[in-house]
């Protein structure tokens, strides 16, 4: 291994800043507006990059201060362990819900991604 590819010693420039991607994509999710969604494919496409997985990631990692419950996995499943928190704001918003089948463990409903999904509309241009 040659000295010039051995990690730096020295600290990052900004120790607490967080990834370019992963600002971006917390902004997209702070246009989304109550009661709408978009699936963590949409994010990605919308940005013109990365993929739901690397969205997921993000969304995992550094999604906590902005309403992570506006985006979703693209079958409408409510993100598992976090199903009665985004449920109440989902219920607070308005947000359109399909009812739960009886099969479903703990007949939690549903996101109706059809009725719920917002596709950027009128901050579609000049998105970066």
């Amino acid at each position: 291994m040659s000295q010039e590819s051995l990690p730096s010693d020295s600290p990052p420039e900004h120790p607490d800043a967080l990834p370019e991607y992963a600002e971006r994509v917390l902004e997209v999710a702070e246009l989304i507006p109550p009661g709408r969604v978009m699936t963590y494919g949409d994010v990605a496409e919308w940005l013109g990059e990365g993929g739901p997985r690397q969205v997921g990631r993000v969304m995992a990692l550094y999604g906590g201060a902005v309403p992570w419950w506006r985006v979703v996995r693209a079958d409408g499943v409510l993100l598992p362990g976090h199903e009665l928190r985004a449920l109440g704001h989902y219920r607070a918003e308005g947000t359109p819900l399909k009812g739960a089948s009886r099969s479903a463990e703990g007949h939690v409903p549903r996101l109706d991604i059809g009725r719920a999904r917002w596709d950027g509309g009128e901050h579609t241009e000049g998105h970066t």
